[in-house]
């Protein structure tokens, strides 16, 4: 079992833009078989150094991690999270 975590701050943090993304995050939910769970949270702090967004998701193998991130659903997001992000960090492992 991997975990994949990622973490995002946008360039505008305002609660909507805020919920435009965690929105189009959710979106995945459903429709990429790979994904054995998805979980989207928002920062309750809004401190500076805060991230705004976090993305925990569960798949079942490195391969189903790669097939994760190539599928088209999970590249509509890639596309979006480009445009609004301001930074993102990542983390991969072995459960």
């Amino acid at each position: 079992m991997i975990k994949h975590i990622v973490f995002f701050k946008l360039k505008d943090r305002s609660p909507e833009s805020v919920a435009t993304t965690v929105a189009v995050l959710r979106n995945m939910e459903g429709k990429i078989p790979e994904l054995l769970s998805i979980e989207v949270g928002t920062d309750l702090l809004r401190s500076e150094r805060s991230f705004d967004i976090a993305l925990v998701t569960e798949v079942a193998s490195l391969e189903d991690l790669q097939a994760y991130q190539v599928h088209p659903v999970h590249k509509e997001v890639i596309a979006h999270i480009n445009e609004v992000k301001e930074l993102s960090y990542s983390v991969d492992y072995e459960m």
